[in-house]
């Protein structure tokens, strides 16, 4: 029972982080109809400005993690100015290949400025344990579940009680009517990439503590995030909360008991049960979770 519950926390750890760059996804989608496929990639150029702000700069652990955010949502802001704006009006499919576009532009950025190491981003955890009713648990674990959790719950309320969060919920409700109320469309697209460039940064900061680190090719293993939008829903931010952390709990017991119970499966078949979760559910509910099904005239 101790090692199901400590797998279920590790899962929970794990899917928080899912959910992080999940939101990021949404608030992108709801505000421009365009799936963001460059999202792995802000959160692994996150990871390395936090470690080159604790490492190079000498700034404290939470000093750096916010600056490593604030230059992240200004690289995503600048981002959708530069490559996303001019595609205002064209078939959302073609911004999305741009976003693609984009993934590889940044991951190239990444590769070189990180090359083949693993990088730390100089975490408060480490490798810390402690003991909770004699189940021991990685502290990192914890921090991970507390702080995506707290930043998500941020993002929320700044969305449904600020002034320039209803814009933003108008701009992703009807881009013509909050054009005619006087919401400046192009600054909540930019503005919604950079909540999700800053989410993506503390996601990163998030993946590389602990034991594992974060090298430039972890932006892949982000793009779990992507079963995780599906699940919950394109356009639902608790949606993505909710499939994050069911992902994240199924991947980890998975890689608990399947080489025990289901060695047929073979090694690292966690790796594809994000996406048979999402293949399962989409077969009963299209729109996954919690999405919003399309109604069309006939």
């Amino acid at each position: 029972m101790e090692e199901l519950i400590a797998s279920v926390i590790r899962g929970l750890g794990i899917g928080s982080t899912y959910a992080l760059l999940g939101v990021g996804f949404v608030i992108i989608y709801r505000a421009t109809e365009v799936v963001n496929f460059a999202q792995p990639a802000l959160m692994i150029l996150g990871a390395y400005f936090t470690a080159y702000y604790v490492f190079n700069l000498g700034l404290p652990f939470w000093v750096a993690t916010l600056a490593a955010m604030v230059t992240m949502a200004l690289i995503g802001a600048i981002t959708e100015r530069i490559a996303l704006r001019p595609m205002v009006g064209e078939p959302p499919f073609a911004a999305a290949m741009v976003t693609v576009g984009v993934f590889i532009i940044l991951l190239i950025v990444a590769f070189r400025l990180i090359g083949t190491t693993v990088i730390t981003v100089g975490d408060p955890w480490g490798l810390e344990r402690m003991d909770v009713f004699g189940i021991r648990i990685f502290q990192v674990d914890v921090a991970k579940i507390v702080i995506s959790m707290v930043a998500i719950s941020i993002v929320g309320i700044f969305l449904k009680r600020s002034r320039v969060g209803l814009a933003m919920r108008a701009t992703a409700l009807d881009q013509e009517v909050a054009l005619a109320q006087g919401v400046n469309v192009g600054r909540m697209f930019g503005l919604s990439w950079a909540i999700a460039g800053a989410l993506a940064a503390l996601a990163g900061m998030l993946i590389g503590t602990g034991s594992g680190g974060v090298e430039a090719t972890t932006a892949f293993i982000a793009l779990k995030a992507l079963p995780v939008i599906i699940l919950g829903g394109l356009d639902s931010i608790q949606g993505s909360v909710y499939a994050g952390l069911i992902i994240g709990v199924a991947e980890s017991l998975t890689r608990s008991y399947q080489p025990e119970f289901a060695p047929i499966l073979g090694a690292n078949f966690d790796v594809v049960v994000p996406y048979l979760i999402m293949i399962l559910v989409l077969m009963v509910r299209p729109y996954g979770l919690f999405g919003t099904p399309e109604v069309q005239r006939v």
